[in-house]
């Protein structure tokens, strides 16, 4: 569980603010401040503004959400704590932001964990697997109700990356997790924990040769200017969390309860689309700049899959204990079955 922060941020002071104005705004029966990280025009505030509007609609107004995008309530940790104390009534978290509060979810820092095929991937998120890691909060102190496709990482690195032995020896900057790690060491490369700010220049002066990103990223953080190869492999899942505090969550009537759950589930389809034209035109502004572009083969793909899984499952294994196992047992049957 995360501990109540022992100073209180610039940053969250103005965001307390915010919301003090926010609630005094509202004529609703429950009222949910839900802060984020992406900006207005990403995919994740584009649905959640549809979400927003559902719920709005099927209560007669008695639940309004308000939205807080880019960092407006502080960064994702501030945002998670707060909804946690109560503080904010919802998140929609990066699941990568997630594993030092719930070591459970980190399954999802595993390679290769969904099927290439999106409609089977989607299955395997709708079903027991997703419930069972969105169970996984309540211990937590939230609750989680959905959970989204954000995006899935690609390969770049400025030596050449023709085939898989070509990964042997390079270096890879990663987020902090031992999963992330192993599964370079997996290939015979090395993986360096880097803050995210310092990944430009750290491509660009030679301190890791390459990096693993969702295209859009790769594309709004200009990677690609500093990356001589990128490579289409899609082995990395980026997956958004939508949290809500306990509290706020069962003070509501069970019938408003399902209205917000059906909502987030309801627009996934639309949500889906929206990502992968994202992506598509992302891939083609990259292309243009002249890097060298490598698409995966399914059989490139799989030997892939057999080198890094074991080693990641085994680091994921050693991390989450008896509850990543249950989950793991309740993903490695789902993804059997497709």
């Amino acid at each position: 569980m995360f501990r109540a922060p022992h100073f209180i941020s610039t940053a969250f002071v103005a965001a307390s603010c915010l919301l003090a104005a926010a609630t005094g705004a509202s004529a609703a029966d429950f009222t949910a401040k839900i802060g984020h990280l992406e900006s207005p025009a990403q995919s994740r505030h584009v649905f959640l503004e549809k979400v927003a509007k559902l719920v709005s609609e099927r209560t007669g107004g008695a639940v309004e959400f308000q939205l807080f995008p880019q960092g407006q309530l502080g960064n994702q940790r501030e945002m998670t704590e707060g909804v946690q104390l109560g503080v904010l009534q919802g998140t929609v978290s990066p699941a990568a932001f997630l594993g030092g509060f719930n070591p459970t979810v980190s399954i999802l820092d595993i390679p290769f964990l969904y099927p290439a095929d999106t409609d089977a991937a989607q299955k395997i998120r709708a079903g027991a697997f997703g419930t069972a890691l969105l169970d996984s909060f309540a211990a937590k102190g939230v609750v989680g109700i959905a959970l989204w496709p954000n995006g899935l990482k690609n390969f770049t690195s400025n030596k050449s990356l023709a085939d898989l032995d070509s990964f042997k020896d390079q270096k890879f900057r990663v987020m902090n997790s031992k999963i992330l790690i192993e599964q370079f060491n997996a290939v015979g490369a090395s993986a360096i924990a880097l803050p995210f700010g310092e990944l430009y220049t750290s491509l660009q002066t030679g301190v890791v040769d390459g990096q693993e990103n969702p295209l859009d990223t790769i594309l709004r953080m200009k990677f690609f200017e500093v990356q001589k190869y990128l490579v289409l492999s899609e082995h990395g899942a980026m997956e958004d969390v939508a949290l809500f505090n306990t509290d706020w969550w069962n003070s509501l009537p069970d019938s408003y309860r399902e209205i917000i759950a059906q909502a987030f589930a309801e627009v996934v389809p639309e949500l889906r689309t929206h990502k992968a034209a994202a992506v598509t035109a992302a891939l083609e502004e990259i292309r243009a700049s002249g890097i060298d572009i490598r698409e995966l083969s399914a059989d490139e793909k799989a030997k892939l899959r057999d080198i890094m899984y074991p080693k990641a499952r085994a680091a994921y294994l050693e991390r989450a204990g008896a509850d990543g196992e249950a989950l793991l047992g309740v993903y490695e049957t789902a993804f059997s079955q497709n």
